[in-house]
């Protein structure tokens, strides 16, 4: 890998203005990184440094740094092999250097690349090189051009010597660096996807019924569309191409390749549309079609990103002991229970359904289980009977008069997955895949961050065509995104389980694991400072991950708060200030309205740090996800044939795309929110209106229990836009007077005598 200080200041010039940041703070995150800092750290901590850069800001810089990276490693591939083969002239050198861009560098190399045998190689082992240049150079000779053709010993005869030429002609015209960025910057703007249905190829579920003759410029085809094309085109049921008029293309090449008419003209024009429809073409279309599977892909998992974000921020019912159900017909509904703290206790199973119909057994099992723990809610996995299972649950609570405990809907979504994964095995080595699912449905209540992050991203089924995607990409985009999410809420040291604790900053999996080793030996922690004494718990890793730990009821109030342990003197100091301890000035935080800050302000903690420090004490320890709200689904609906348009209901937004969002309604099937019925004004992005886990009243527009179809609505529950009043008509403007009024007006002034 190229050291990173080798990148030059252009590339770094060009990288700030790229992503609009200032150059010392974009300096400032490279040096960070390269010491080993994490992103949450950075943003969280350093913002002094950084100028207060956010952690998308980071990101970004990341992302763009592993880019020219790349470049410059390629860059110095590119020039040794040129090199090597005695052809790196300083021109070519200063070309090479200056690129910025990956497919600039690699149009700069083609025409030195190692190639398999070609027509135009052919030719030149004939010896027909000098013919090709006397054509490219366009200038009269001393003989005319069949005579000179008929000179080369290599062809036999004229005719085949001009043919050969040409192909020389035609190579040099497709690996031309400018021609190739003219013809992918036409075919990107210009350029049609056009795709067509396979004759004989089988779509029993239509699932491409949309694509079998559809076409749509390549510059304005979403990720969604363009991803679906590739999926039928990978399945063998569809076929696609980037058209683009070829005429354009053609008439920019011979515009830039013919500059002297002459007899070689027919020739060089006859070379070029070979080169285009032979070499160019094919070539430009693989390029394209990368590129617009790299913006799609890049889409989509902006989206799913957004979407897992918005999952695993949802708000936590918090620690209270949980019954969960997860049901089931045949196999009857396992029931599993936990205590506050996630703890199992206790698990069954209940058979109220067909073919065993044991509804009274099933009332003694959950009276039983509510009895003998301190059940204050019931979570019912959304799965097949959740609707059956819900309606037992109200009526159970009902007839027990336990109307303290409530029940709510919960997303099975990745929970069979957890239930077999490594994760579980090591949790609950002794318990049934089913039992195991059971639980994580009632921890998914408590706290859906903690549970979830035990989950493969790709499997809790929030993105789209994520199987499509680069692999790799949405892998590093996803464990980011869990990493933002787990560092911005923050981690109980005392009860996290390892598959939590290896997302904070700085703690890889083994650490997790010895940190969980340690805290079973030893007891819970008391202080952050303990975690020294954790074998692999090094001072760098201390200085990154600490801040993100919460130690609740510890030797440190500050231990609970987000304030890092290397501000810890400052937060002394301001208490001080007050007369007081750090115990007093966290039970009374609004005393830390009385403190100016910028007296306390030193070399490495400025204005930004300061005031974190204040909020943290403002509310210490608090959660920055919002307040759990339990969806209310309509009794009279369970089933899709029970929906009618018109009905008005209330559901959770299950998963959000650029064409629409996803509504769970408590009929097993989610429905969909197109894009244009979100809101009475227009929407480009489904994410501007809605988010995942979000609760919103819908309207039924349509449901098709057959093709399992429903289509919502939010806009026809939402208010009308107000009307703006008409701005009053402005009185009229008063008329310049005429020459002969304003001189009557002065006459009448200034009196004649």
């Amino acid at each position: 890998m190229a050291d990173l200080k080798a990148l030059s200041t252009p590339i770094l010039l060009h990288i700030a203005q790229l992503l609009n940041v200032p150059m010392r703070g974009l300096t400032a995150v490279i040096e960070l990184l390269d010491e080993g800092s994490t992103v949450p750290f950075i943003a969280r901590y350093r913002k002094e440094v950084t100028g207060n850069l956010d952690e998308v800001q980071i990101r970004d810089i990341q992302e763009k740094l592993e880019y020219f990276r790349e470049l410059e490693e390629r860059r110095e591939t590119v020039l040794k092999e040129i090199e090597s083969q005695g052809k790196l002239t300083p021109e070519l050198k200063a070309r090479i250097e200056a690129t910025l861009e990956k497919n600039e560098l690699e149009d700069l190399y083609l025409p030195y690349k190692p190639k398999r045998r070609t027509k135009a190689s052919i030719a030149r082992d004939k010896g027909l090189e000098p013919l090709a240049q006397f054509l490219w150079n366009q200038q009269a000779g001393e003989m005319p051009l069949a005579a000179y053709a008929a000179t080369f010993e290599g062809a036999a005869t004229p005719e085949e010597a001009l043919e050969g030429a040409r192909h020389i002609v035609s190579e040099w015209v497709s690996e031309k660096a400018e021609f190739r960025k003219a013809v992918r910057a036409m075919m990107m703007s210009d350029g049609v996807v056009s795709a067509h249905a396979i004759e004989g190829a089988q779509d029993p579920e239509g699932k491409f019924k949309m694509y079998a003759d559809y076409r749509e410029p390549a510059s304005k085809i979403p990720s969604h569309r363009m991803l679906a094309i590739r999926r039928g085109a990978k399945e063998g049921i569809l076929t696609f191409e980037i058209e683009l008029d070829r005429e354009k293309p053609l008439l920019e090449l011979k515009r830039q390749v013919l500059k002297a008419p002459g007899e070689w003209s027919s020739h060089l024009e006859a070379a070029i549309d070979d080169s285009y429809d032979r070499l160019l073409n094919p070539s430009i279309q693989t390029e394209v079609r990368l590129e617009l599977k790299d913006r799609s892909d890049e889409e989509a998992i902006k989206v799913f990103r957004e979407n897992l974000e918005n999952l695993l921020l949802s708000p936590p019912a918090g620690m209270l002991g949980v019954l969960a159900i997860d049901p089931g017909i045949r196999t009857g509904c396992k029931v599993a229970v936990v205590d506050e703290t996630g703890k199992f206790l206790e698990n069954s199973v209940i058979y109220p359904f067909e073919p065993k119909n044991d509804l009274a057994g099933a009332i003694r099992t959950l009276g039983g289980l509510v009895q003998r723990h301190n059940v204050r809610a019931i979570a019912i996995g959304n799965g097949t009977a959740s609707r059956e299972t819900a309606a037992l649950v109200q009526d159970f609570l009902r007839q027990a008069k336990l109307s303290e405990i409530f029940s709510v809907s919960v997303s099975e979504a990745g929970a069979s997955v957890y239930s077999a994964s490594d994760i579980a095995r090591q949790e609950f080595p002794d318990l049934d895949l089913t039992v195991r699912g059971a639980i994580s449905i009632a921890r998914r209540l408590q706290d859906p961050l903690s549970e979830l992050v035990k989950v493969d991203p790709k499997s809790i089924g929030v993105g789209q065509y994520q199987h499509d995607v680069d692999q790799r990409r949405l892998k590093q985009s996803l464990e980011a995104t869990v990493e933002s999410c787990v560092n911005r809420v923050g981690v109980d040291l005392n009860t996290a389980s390892w598959a939590l604790l290896r997302y904070v900053a700085g703690i890889t999996e083994r650490t997790a694991l010895k940190i969980v080793e340690y805290r079973n030996e030893h007891g819970k922690f008391r202080s952050r400072v303990q975690l020294t004494a954790v074998p692999g718990f090094g001072p760098k890793t201390f200085e990154q991950a600490a801040g993100f730990l919460r130690i609740r009821g510890g030797e440190n109030p500050l231990d609970m708060t987000a304030v890092h342990p290397e501000s810890y003197p400052v937060v002394e100091k301001i208490a001080g200030s007050l007369g007081l301890s750090i115990h007093d000035l966290i039970a009374e935080p609004g005393l830390i309205e009385k403190v100016k800050l910028e007296g306390f302000q030193t070399e490495s903690v400025g204005m930004y740090t300061l005031g974190d420090i204040r909020e943290e004490l403002r509310k210490p320890g608090r959660d920055p996800r919002d307040k759990f709200v339990a969806p209310k689904w309509r009794d009279d609906v369970k089933d899709i044939a029970d929906l009618k348009p018109g009905m008005a209901l209330e559901g959770v937004v299950t998963n959000v795309t650029r064409f629409g969002a996803f509504i769970d309604v408590g009929v097993h099937q989610d429905g969909l929110v197109h894009v244009s019925e979100l809101a009475n004004h227009f929407v480009k992005d489904a994410s501007e209106v809605v988010k995942v886990g979000q609760i919103v009243k819908v309207q039924v527009l349509n449901a098709d229990p057959k093709a399992k179809r429903i289509a919502l609505s939010m806009k026809a529950l939402a208010a009308p836009p107000e009307r703006k009043p008409k701005p009053a008509a402005a009185p009229p403007k008063p008329q310049k007077p005429s020459m002969d009024q304003q001189l009557a007006a002065l006459s009448s002034k200034f009196k004649v005598r």
